[in-house]
Order: structure tokens, then C-alpha cells, then sequence
């Protein structure tokens, strides 16, 4: 049967737990089978979105990844206000497999700027699918923290005989930042044709805080400075167009998708650099088909990255002795620096084929293959200031590959026991070619990339998942599932090829946003997870008037790779008290260490009152909880969530929803101590939302942090948005990322 997908608001998401089964990735829309049609199991458990409250996010963020925001178990790494990096149960960015239209999207920055949600619009988005902690090994390898699954619509088709025509129209605006944009989707279909477009583009300024919460308004720019109160470095600009084709007949559809970004800036307020240009063009081609053994999909995609940063406009741009007079560097100057341009350039080639077969009533065998060829070039230009003549290579020619076939065994043993079992095994090859830095008279760009380019950097990891994942419905009330997994990741590019410890260089190599400067270690080894996880869900038998679910989880990893402090003569140099500063910004190397994360999701909803006069009156909420140790050294990992909750209180009455939501935060105390992480303080904040839809046309208005209230964002890192940010001390240390003070939204969406 196919997975019920639950109409929710995406604040308050009721999810359905811990595990989940494959979605319905092989059922054809609007397609007749003849013989046997492959049903997949119930899910063992699936948080599961579909697209029908998607007008009211857009009209609240343009950042994809919060279509999650209220899932259980997940939170946000602050980024740009495009581009938060989500994390299952305290595992983020490549620890969590995120699929868009099925392409794995890899993330061609140091600072991962252009993550894969970055790529899709939320107003694009039809369907979202979460695997918390335990994902079936059928939805991808090569992650230890779950799997994220975003789709556009599925296409459609016109009856016989006839033609559709359909599209939708749509506007909005916030008033925190003056954020403003549009989107527009149509399709134009015969019974065996579809060709859809989807367009969108929004912009916004700098974003402002409730309160003052800086002591500088200088950003090293001539005649430019921020208010205490504007986060610097949070506006940006962004374009994302797509078209669609797709074939139907009997029971075989083939698609075929072009995408295309254009961002042309984005600022990051917890990053030393901005995007300053993201280009990128996707080709993604689908067959699925319903044959008598069976269901049969394959796909191909491509995708390229043309990506740069520089300093945004409030950050500083001159350094050295032109600064602050606008006059151009000397080509050869060694006293001055217009910038510092970074440029990268990543493309990724996919394939996968899968095929579900049932074998009875009871059994279905599912079993595939993936392959994915992923090259990077990171390099930097010289603008002055002593770099001259070269231009430095981070990474040149880097390549990672991976192989992958795995196998899945479903079952039903009855109309209560369900079990899955899965392994895949995954081969990551990885290489990169010789680097240099700016000069040769620098002593450590010499020696280290000499030393560097001396390796054998060819690596080369075989790696294993398994799952083992059961369900039990006693009754229609209840319901309990139960699951292990064993999972493994093999670094990024970045985590083993980046060479330089020179403190300008790893200052520009930071995934994590702590302000911080980092460098890799070519024999970093695979992370290994193994995950322990169930779930309780009791619930009315029509799973309407009531519910609640329970989930606790545990994951312990070896070979975690978190962070040790770099003890080289160059980092010394940049900072004498590295090794044992407990404030400041500091450098890092990447290292493999043991970890472990436990916690607990609760979420549940209930009907409160149905009345004649004022509608439904329905109560929902979810906590999250998680604790990271750091095993090897003692120490908290790094950007955990503290103790967080929802509540909220929904009311729908005729075509009104309208939605009153209380957010509250615990206080950020287990912090790392590695990073000089900053603690945070509690927070509650008032969220107000009304929708409503009357014939083709849906309007929505809101107010986030109603009160104003102050805050800062546990997992916003560290406040380096404005002033002489190339420096090591040109940033204040100890401020964290504030959130956003109120704001006022309102969105129109009209169906054609």
C-alpha cells in the first residue's frame, strides 16, 4: 500500500517516527497497470510532507531546508538566508544524505555555501520525506545521519482527449530585511505529454535584531556602516528556474528536467567571506516502469557548480595601504589587497538503478546500484598584498568517486509484524592533484606544499551500511517499531585535502561557521555509526482526533571526525596560545575521535473541540532533545541543540487556518570547548499565522516574533558579518548569530 502522506503544518509537523520504509517512488501516477504492480510496504515509519502548505512557507522563508522546521528531531545550521544546513538528532551537512529530484547534490564551497537544498525553491517543492536516524540503505549511502528526500510535483496528465492547462501564480513580502520576490509555475499537458516550468526569484537585505547587540556600526567600508541592531551579511539575492518533460504510455513514464540557480550574492553572517555568485545548471533524466516480475527505475543526472566568494558590502574590502582610499593595487603590489577573490568549480555525474520485486504476498526484494563521479577544483587568485605571482590552489583536480550496490528483503508476516532488512556496500575512491600557494618566499607555502604534493593522496574506502528494522500494530490504537543500523561516511574533499596552515588559508576552510580556521588530514578515516532507535505511537484508530509518539535513540560513531587544535609553527605564529586559549578564534585540524549522541523526540496532536460557530480547535506540539559527547577527549560536539519545544494551537473554521505557536529554548551550556564555542542563553517566542483559501486563490499573513524578543541561534555560530574579517582579530570573538526581531509577512498564491 502506498505511504499516506500527512497534510500538516510545517511548524508543528507530526511525524511519524524514527524509521521509515521506501516512499512510493515506484507507483506511476495516473497510470493503468497491467500484471502484477509492485505495492510496497506500509512504512516502518516516515516523516512525511506534502506540498499543500508549501504557499504558507514561501511566504515565511525562502530557505528550503525549513519546509522542516518542527519535524522531530531536526534543527538548522545558520548559514545564508538561502542555505541552512538541517540536522538529524545532531548530525549535520554531509552526515545527512539530502536528495533533491533524486540527485545527491554535493556542496562545491569550503564553507559549504551552496548546499543541495540551496537548489530548489520551496515554492518548487511538492513533497518532502525525512529518515530520521535510520534510513533504508535503498535511500542512499555514504551519510551516518539520516536521509532527506525534496521532490518538485509529480507531472500530470490530461484525461483522453483533452488537453490541461494549469498553473499558479504567486507573491511576497517580510517586512524584517524587506524581503520581497515572486514565482510562477505552468504546464501545458495531452494524456501522454507534460512540459511544466517553474520559475521563482526573491531578494531581501540585512535582517535586524530585537535589540542592539554589537558595540561597532563600522564595516571597514568608506561611508557604510550598520545600525548596533542589523545582523551584516544576511541579505541576498536569488533566481531558480526549472523545465520539465515527460512521457506517458501504459505503464512506463519517462522524465526529463533542466534546472537552473543564479544567485549573484548571498551574504553569510557567520562566515569571513560572501558568495559573491552561484551558477548552476542540472540535467536529470527518470525512467520508471510496472513490468510483470515487477517495478523497474533508472536515472542519470549532471550537475555544475560555477561558484566565487569575495567580501560582500559589509565586510572590508581593501587591505594594506590602499585601504580606505578606493585607489586600485599595483599589479605587482606587495603593500596592498583589493579582496581576496575564491573561485571553485564542481560537477557531479550520478546514476542509479533499482528494481522491486515482489516475490509473494509477503515478500519484496528490492535491489540496486549507484554510481557518482564528483570532481572540484577550489583555487584563489592573487589580489596583492604579498600574494603574488601564483594563484593558490586549495584543491586542484580533486576527485571523489563512489560505487554502490545494495539490497533490501520486506516482509509482512502477518496483518501485524513487518520487518526490512538491508546492507550496501559502497566503494568512495578519492584523489586530488599537486597544489602551491601564492609564493614561494612564504616559507610555509613552500615547505607544506611540497610536502603535500610528495603523497600518495590516493584513498580509497570500502565501506558497509546495514538496517534491520521491524513494525508491530497490535491494534488499531497503537503501534511500535523498533530498528539498528549500522552506517559510514567517508570524508568531503575538504576534510582530507586541504593543506595549508597559514592562518589566512584555514580561516577560509570552515564548514561549521564558528569563525574558526581549519585544514585536512589525507588519512582521515571513515566515520561508523551504529544506531539504536524505537518508537511508541498510540493513537485514535482513525489517527485524527488524537496522537502521540515517542522516540529515544541512541548512535555511538567511531571514527567521529571533529577537531583537534593545530600545533604547527605556522599556526603558532598566527596565534601563540592555540594549543590552550579558552577564548578567541582558533585554528583546527580535522581528526578521527569516537563520539556518541542520545536524546528523545516526542510529538502529538489533539482535537480540542469542534464547534458550529468557530470551527475546529486542534492542540499540537513536539520536544526535541540531544546530547553529543566527544568520547575520546571528553568534550561536547559541536553545535548541538539544546532542549527545544512547540506548541502550538490551530483553529480552522470554513476556509480560515489560523495558527497560534509558542517556541521555546533551553539554555546552550554544553558547548565545545575545542572550538571556544559560545554559550547561548533560553528563549521563548510568539508566532502568529492566518491562512485563507477561497476558490483558485490562497492568502496568507503572519507575524514571526510577535513580542520582539531577543535571542541568539544555538546553531547560528559566530557573529563575523561586518568589518575586517580577513583578520584574525579584525572580528570581535564571543558574539553569537542573533535571530531575527518581528517581522511581518503576507503571500498571495493564485491557481490558473
Amino acid at each position: 500500500m502506498q505511504l499516506k502522506q500527512i497534510t500538516i503544518y510545517i511548524a508543528l509537523a507530526f511525524a511519524h517516527g524514527a524509521f521509515a520504509a521506501e516512499a512510493t517512488e515506484t507507483t506511476l501516477p495516473e497510470v493503468e497497470v497491467v500484471g502484477k504492480k509492485v505495492q510496497p510496504l506500509p512504512a516502518l515509519s516516515d516523516s512525511a510532507l506534502g506540498g499543500s502548505n508549501i504557499p504558507r512557507q514561501r511566504a515565511s522563508t525562502n530557505d528550503t531546508a525549513k519546509l522542516l522546521d518542527g519535524q522531530p528531531g531536526v534543527s538548522f545550521y545558520g548559514a545564508g538566508g538561502v542555505s541552512s544546513l538541517p540536522a538529524i538528532h545532531g548530525m549535520a551537512d554531509d552526515r545527512v544524505r539530502v536528495k533533491v529530484d533524486g540527485m545527491d547534490l554535493i556542496s562545491a564551497c569550503g564553507n559549504h555555501m551552496n548546499p543541495a537544498l540551496s537548489y530548489i525553491d520551496p515554492s518548487s517543492v511538492g513533497s518532502v520525506n525525512v529518515f530520521a536516524g535510520i534510513a533504508p540503505v535503498s535511500a542512499g549511502g555514504d551519510s551516518i545521519g539520516g536521509t532527506i528526500q525534496v521532490d518538485s510535483a509529480k507531472p500530470e496528465f490530461a484525461a483522453a482527449g483533452e488537453t490541461l492547462l494549469k498553473g499558479q501564480i504567486g507573491a511576497f513580502y517580510r517586512s524584517n530585511g524587506k524581503a520581497k520576490g515572486g514565482n510562477l509555475a505552468a504546464t501545458v499537458a495531452s494524456e501522454a505529454m507534460n512540459m511544466t516550468y517553474n520559475g521563482s526569484t526573491a531578494q531581501s537585505g540585512d535582517y535586524s535584531a530585537a535589540q542592539d547587540f554589537k558595540v561597532s556600526t563600522a564595516t571597514g567600508r568608506d561611508g557604510h556602516t550598520l545600525p548596533l541592531d542589523v545582523i551584516g551579511s544576511s541579505m541576498y539575492k536569488t533566481t531558480n528556474q526549472s523545465l520539465g518533460f515527460a512521457l506517458r504510455r501504459e505503464n512506463h513514464l519517462a522524465e526529463l528536467k533542466l534546472g537552473m540557480q543564479d544567485i549573484p550574492y548571498q551574504g553569510f553572517p557567520n562566515q569571513r567571506m560572501d558568495m559573491t555568485g552561484n551558477d548552476s545548471r542540472q540535467i536529470n533524466l527518470r525512467y520508471i516502469g510496472q513490468y510483470q516480475w515487477g517495478a523497474l527505475e533508472a536515472r542519470a543526472y549532471k550537475e555544475k557548480t560555477r561558484h566565487a566568494m569575495q567580501f560582500g558590502d559589509d565586510k572590508r574590502y581593501w587591505y594594506g595601504s590602499a585601504s580606505g582610499t578606493g585607489a586600485p593595487c599595483s599589479p605587482i603590489s606587495t603593500t596592498c589587497a583589493a579582496g581576496m577573490p575564491m573561485d571553485t568549480e564542481g560537477k557531479t555525474t550520478g546514476t542509479l538503478v533499482r528494481a522491486d520485486i515482489p516475490l509473494s504476498e509477503r515478500d519484496l526484494i528490492r535491489v540496486g546500484g549507484e554510481v557518482q563521479n564528483y570532481t572540484l577544483d577550489d583555487w584563489w587568485n592573487p589580489s596583492g598584498g604579498g600574494m603574488w605571482p601564483n594563484t593558490f590552489w586549495n584543491i586542484n583536480n580533486g576527485e571523489r568517486d563512489r560505487l554502490a550496490v545494495f539490497g533490501e528483503w520486506e516482509a509482512r508476516w502477518d496483518p501485524q509484524w513487518i520487518s526490512q532488512f538491508g546492507a550496501r556496500s559502497e566503494t568512495v575512491s578519492m584523489n586530488t592533484g599537486t597544489v602551491q600557494g601564492y609564493n614561494t618566499t612564504s616559507a610555509g607555502y613552500l615547505a607544506e606544499s611540497t610536502a603535500f604534493n610528495a603523497l600518495d593522496r590516493k584513498r580509497t574506502d570500502h565501506n558497509l551500511d546495514m538496517t534491520a528494522l521491524g513494525s508491530y500494530t497490535p491494534d488499531d490504537g497503537k503501534a511500535f517499531e523498533f530498528g539498528y543500523a549500522l552506517k559510514t561516511r567517508s570524508p568531503n574533499l575538504y576534510e582530507r585535502y586541504t593543506w595549508s596552515t597559514g592562518g589566512m588559508a584555514m580561516r577560509m576552510i570552515n564548514m561549521a561557521g564558528d569563525g574558526n580556521g581549519y585544514y585536512g588530514d589525507p588519512d582521515l578515516k571513515p566515520e561508523v555509526a551504529h544506531t539504536l532507535s524505537a518508537t511508541a505511537d498510540w493513537h485514535d484508530a482513525a489517527k485524527e482526533d488524537w496522537g502521540l509518539k515517542v522516540t529515544p535513540y541512541y548512535t555511538r560513531v567511531h571514527d567521529y571526525i571533529d577537531a583537534v587544535r593545530c600545533g604547527t609553527a605556522n599556526c603558532l605564529a598566527s596565534n601563540a596560545a592555540n594549543l590552550t586559549a579558552t577564548t578567541g578564534f582558533v585554528y583546527l585540524r580535522f581528526a578521527n575521535q569516537s563520539a556518541r549522541l542520545f536524546g528523545l523526540d516526542i510529538s502529538g496532536h489533539r482535537l480540542l473541540a469542534k464547534t458550529g460557530d468557530y470551527g475546529n480547535f486542534t492542540a499540537k506540539g513536539v520536544l526535541n532533545h540531544v546530547d553529543g559527547k566527544n568520547r575520546t577527549t571528553g568534550d561536547n560536539l559541536y553545535n548541538i541543540m539544546p532542549l527545544n519545544a512547540k506548541l502550538a494551537l490551530v483553529q480552522e473554521t470554513g476556509n480560515w487556518t489560523n495558527t497560534i505557536e509558542g517556541q521555546m529554548v533551553a539554555a546552550k551550556k554544553n558547548v565545545s570547548q575545542v572550538r571556544n564555542e559560545v554559550n547561548t542563553g533560553g528563549y521563548g517566542l510568539l508566532n502568529l499565522r492566518s491562512s485563507y483559501e477561497w476558490k483558485q486563490a490562497r492568502f496568507d499573513i503572519g507575524i514571526e516574533n510577535a513580542l520582539n524578543k531577543f535571542y541568539n541561534l544555538p546553531l547560528g555560530g559566530a557573529y563575523t558579518g561586518q568589518g575586517t574579517t580577513m583578520s584574525a582579530t579584525g572580528v570581535a570573538w564571543g558574539v553569537p548569530v542573533p535571530g531575527m526581531g518581528r517581522s511581518i509577512y503576507a503571500g498571495a498564491t493564485y491557481k490558473f
